[in-house]
């Protein structure tokens, strides 16, 4: 689990490619010697295992599953990725709760300064736009975000000086695809209430009601 809160960049040193998996050496530009095999990395929103360290470089596997649903299969030697350590439960949590598992790709559709900040628009696919609210927020390339406005398929942020410098976000151009995870909440609420409604809907065609369980016996 991971917070949003990029920690730094890293830069890709090696891609090897094996029958429609890959292997990525990273060389992160900050700080990460507390870094163990097994630890949880985000990459650019995408949650990989390290499996080997070596020079100050960190290696991880990347499935073909992962490669399908992100924009990590595009990633090529010299690139620069977003990276954050899992959460520790002792943490601030000043982001918001992201994963790690990306919910799909979307699209950079406005870039546009603001006096110090950014303005970004993003094409998303449409089924995504339900998790999606003005002030809500949401994970792009790993980024804790909070959206200003939101429409079926599209959605806006503002990127401040301090996320700028910290992240790759910036160097995304107009046209680029970027990874999006939407909120985990409104995920699980949505599923807590289409069970509920199922459930409903189970008991009404079953003749189950409130008139016929006080008959057998239960309920006031």
């Amino acid at each position: 689990m991971f917070t949003g809160l990029v920690e730094g960049i890293g830069k890709i040193k090696g891609i090897t490619r094996t029958r429609g998996d890959m292997e990525l050496t990273i060389m992160p530009l900050f700080d990460m010697s507390d870094c163990r095999q097994g630890d949880s990395i985000s990459v650019s929103g995408v949650c990989l295992t390290i499996t080997h360290i070596k020079e100050g470089t960190i290696r991880m596997d990347v499935s073909g599953e992962t490669i399908a649903r992100s924009t990590i299969g595009e990633l090529k030697k010299g690139d620069e990725v977003n990276l954050e350590r899992a959460l520790r439960l002792s943490d601030r949590l000043g982001g918001h709760l992201v994963s790690g598992h990306v919910d799909g790709v979307g699209r950079i559709l406005k870039k546009e300064s603001i006096q110090r900040s950014w303005l970004m628009g993003i094409e998303i696919d449409q089924s995504l736009s339900r998790y999606t609210i003005e002030k809500g927020s949401i994970a792009v390339d790993g980024i804790s975000l909070t959206i200003n406005r939101c429409q079926e398929g599209y959605f806006e942020v503002n990127i401040i000086p301090e996320t700028a410098r910290q992240t790759t976000i910036l160097k995304r151009k107009v046209g680029d695809r970027v990874n999006i995870e939407t909120d985990l909440i409104a995920k699980y609420v949505e599923r807590f209430f289409l069970k509920k409604r199922l459930s409903e809907k189970e008991k009404a065609s079953s003749g189950i009601d409130q008139e016929m369980l006080k008959r057998f016996g239960f309920g006031d």
